[in-house]
């Protein structure tokens, strides 16, 4: 970053770059992650009243709870087991902190781990008791291989509103394709290249 000429307001709102656009000489950083994450928030209206429990606390936690945060959601607890970056991340968006979910329950549940990624020592479990899916209205995970994680899996079967991270990866990726050629693709045309990302 401090070898950058200019931060969008997404990369700024989280101190963190994913994408780099060169101007003729240039450099511009951005953070897709971010932008993909708020434009699922408007489009599956999820609202700010809706208390949240994140779980997970690294790089891709923060552009969630950022965006989360200026998208207007103001109650919500970080689950998290390291101390360090859980406690850090809870005070710089004004959340609780906790190591353990125990009987915590929330309106929208998040998922940004590896608990349920095809190939993670974690890949058949749930990142959330059943009861607190039952319990919520909305569960996001960001997991995108498989699309249908063990805790979307459960969370569809119980009716609940569903966020998934192919979802997540495939408007970032249109969101670079956009910066990078000035050209940006359609929903259709998104939704396609999805589909084709996961039939491979």
């Amino acid at each position: 970053m401090p070898y950058l000429d200019e931060l969008d307001a997404s990369a700024r709102a989280l101190a963190s770059v994913n994408t780099i656009v060169n101007h003729e000489g240039h450099l511009c950083g951005y953070n897709t992650d971010y932008i993909a994450v708020r434009q699922l928030l408007e489009t599956h209206g999820l609202s700010a009243e809706l208390g949240f429990i994140l779980r997970g606390s690294g790089g891709m936690a923060k552009a969630v709870a950022g965006a989360l945060a200026d998208a207007g959601f103001r109650t919500g607890t970080i689950l998290a087991r390291n101390v360090t970056t859980g406690a850090e991340l809870a005070k710089r968006y004004g959340c609780r902190w906790c190591q353990e979910l125990g009987d915590a329950r929330a309106d929208l549940l998040i998922n940004v781990t590896p608990i349920g990624m095809a190939g993670s020592p974690d890949s058949n479990a749930l990142a959330f008791e059943p009861d607190a899916v039952r319990q919520a209205k909305a569960v996001f995970d960001v997991v995108a291989m498989p699309p249908e994680t063990p805790l979307i899996r459960v969370a569809r079967a119980e009716g609940k509103t569903v966020v998934t991270g192919d979802e997540v990866i495939a408007l970032q990726a249109a969101e670079q394709f956009a910066l990078y050629t000035g050209v940006r693709p359609s929903e259709a045309q998104i939704r396609r290249a999805s589909e084709h990302a996961r039939a491979v």
